[in-house]
Parts: C-alpha cells; sequence; structure tokens
C-alpha cells in the first residue's frame, strides 16, 4: 500500500505557502506554531527535500514547493467543497442559513430585528450576504434571498411577494423647524435634493414626483451617491431631503432621526420578494424564516399577495 501523506501536513503546507508566515497559518488553522512546523518538518522528511526557504520574518515556497503547491492547492480546495456539499445535501448545518438581501436592508431593517428573530428561532443561524443584481443561489451557496426586485429575474426559483415598495420624501426633524409650510413643496423650494444612483434606486425621484405632478429637481453638487445608506447619512446631517423606499428608514422615522413628509407613493419598479430554490422548502429552518419574514411585512402594513 502506498505510504499517504497526513492531511494535517497538506492543511498546514497550504496555510504557510498562503500566508507565507507559521505564526499566520497556526492562527489560520487554530493550533500552535510548534503544531505548524512539525506538520511541515514532518512533510519535508515524508518528501525528502525542502519545500521552503526563510526570507527575513517570512517563508517562501521554493521551486520544489511552488511545483507542489500548484498540484496540492486545488486538491484540496476540491476535498473541501465535496465535505461542504456532502454535508449541505446531508443537512447536517440545516440550522444554519445563508441569507442575502441589499446592504441597506441588513443594516437598517434586518440587524434591528435580529433580536426578535432570536427570541422565535433560537436554534437558527442567520448569516447575512449582500450579492446585489442577479445571480445563481445555488452557485453562491445563498439558501435564501430578500429580494428588492421584480419576480420575473427569479422565474427558476421558489419567489413569493412579502411587500410593495413604496417611495417617501424624508429629511431630518430639525429641518422642519421654524417652518409654517412643511410641505414637500416648501420643503424643495428651500433644501437640495439628494440623489441615490444605483440601478434600484435611481428612478425614485422620477416615479415620486410624476406621482405628486413635481418636476424633477436639479442634481447639486456633493449631494449625489451611489449608495442609500450614504443619503441616508447626508439627510441626517441636514444636507437636504431625499426619496427612498419607506420600509428602509421606517425604523429611523419611529425613533425620530427622520421625519417622513407628504404621502407614500407605489414604485411600479420594484416589490420585495422571498426567494429560494423550491427545494429548500423542505427544510424546517427555511419555512421557519418564511413565516417570519411574511409576518415582519404583513405587520409593518405591506400587502402579501399569492405565491409564484
Amino acid at each position: 500500500m502506498r505510504k499517504l501523506i497526513p492531511l494535517k501536513s497538506i492543511y498546514a503546507f497550504v496555510a504557510v505557502a498562503e500566508t507565507g508566515s507559521m505564526t499566520e497559518a497556526a492562527a489560520v488553522l487554530s493550533v500552535s506554531h510548534s503544531a505548524v512546523s512539525q506538520a511541515i518538518k514532518a512533510l519535508e522528511t515524508q518528501l525528502s527535500l525542502p519545500l521552503f526557504h526563510r526570507v527575513g520574518r517570512r517563508v517562501e515556497l521554493n521551486q520544489n514547493g511552488q511545483k507542489y503547491y500548484r498540484k496540492i492547492a486545488p486538491a484540496l480546495e476540491q476535498i473541501v467543497d465535496a465535505s461542504e456539499e456532502l454535508m449541505h445535501h446531508n443537512n447536517i448545518n440545516h440550522n444554519r442559513l445563508m441569507v442575502n438581501m441589499v446592504h441597506s436592508l441588513a443594516l437598517h431593517w434586518w440587524i434591528p430585528r435580529v433580536p426578535e428573530f432570536q427570541d422565535i428561532a433560537p436554534h437558527i443561524d442567520v448569516r447575512i450576504s449582500n450579492l446585489t443584481q442577479t445571480f445563481d443561489l445555488n452557485r453562491e451557496g445563498i439558501d435564501v434571498a430578500l429580494i428588492h426586485g421584480k419576480a420575473d429575474e427569479w422565474k427558476e426559483y421558489y419567489c413569493e411577494k412579502l411587500g410593495s415598495d413604496e417611495l417617501i420624501m424624508v429629511c431630518s426633524p430639525h429641518l422642519l423647524e421654524g417652518l409654517d409650510d412643511k410641505s414637500p413643496e416648501a420643503l424643495l423650494e428651500k433644501y437640495p435634493a439628494i440623489f441615490v444612483t444605483n440601478p434600484r434606486r435611481k428612478y425614485d425621484w422620477l416615479v415620486w414626483c410624476e406621482a405628486n405632478g413635481f418636476i424633477v429637481p436639479n442634481k447639486q453638487k456633493n449631494l449625489t451617491f451611489t449608495a442609500s445608506i450614504q443619503a441616508v447619512q447626508a439627510i441626517t446631517r441636514r444636507l437636504g431631503v431625499l426619496i427612498t423606499h419607506e420600509l428602509f428608514v421606517r425604523d429611523d422615522i419611529r425613533h425620530g432621526v427622520l421625519t417622513k413628509v407628504g404621502e407614500a407613493v407605489p414604485n411600479p419598479h420594484q416589490d420585495f420578494y422571498f426567494v429560494c430554490p423550491p427545494e429548500k422548502l423542505t427544510q424546517e429552518s427555511v419555512l421557519t424564516l418564511r413565516s417570519w419574514l411574511c409576518k415582519e411585512f404583513i405587520g409593518s402594513g405591506q400587502t402579501r399577495s399569492g405565491n409564484k
């Protein structure tokens, strides 16, 4: 029988090769420095040749080490991928969910509600990712996505509408102090409009203004941002007024950080959806999260429609 290389030596070799340090490799592997050193020494002894040379306090692969790494690293990655895939299909980590939502929702909507979700589902470990646009849930390792968009972008998945997107004007309550006229018209005459240019938000001002019979304000220097989070920071600093989706700023309004001005306007370009691969609906943790999300949207005044 062929003599096998201990897997711990392979892990140590790849970690040292990628970090350039036995100390850093030990931290990555959660073992001691001596354990990494001994694993490398055992590997070099078994191969009968050195794999590294020292450069100051760092270590680098020599010619033999580079050749070995080019073959070993992909093989080790395949082992890790195969193990994770098997664990996934056998639901070993069925109580851990990778949930995707845009960063603004994660920061302003999900995080304030984490304690409540933990109360009803303490056994579920939700990990948040922030991928944007349309993506392959299985390839990205996403169990559930809270989507702000359109259902036709997710035809191959289970897609359930959670609620409609409503646009509102918001500003710092300090901008309203001392004003007799606190209407949207008055604010637009007195304060600059703040714009967000990312694809999900670029039509907000146009939709809101058309619904209210207003002309879209001109953009001003230093008041156009690529992300909603930046724009909200700008209005909390009293730099102007913003049109954004109500769900994003609901908690800020509730706590008096921001003030809603005028009435909400339906956004025809986007809604909120629960999206997952169909086979995930057999997983208890996914169904628990789905049920909770539906109640949250219904409880917050959103209108839920049927499945698609």
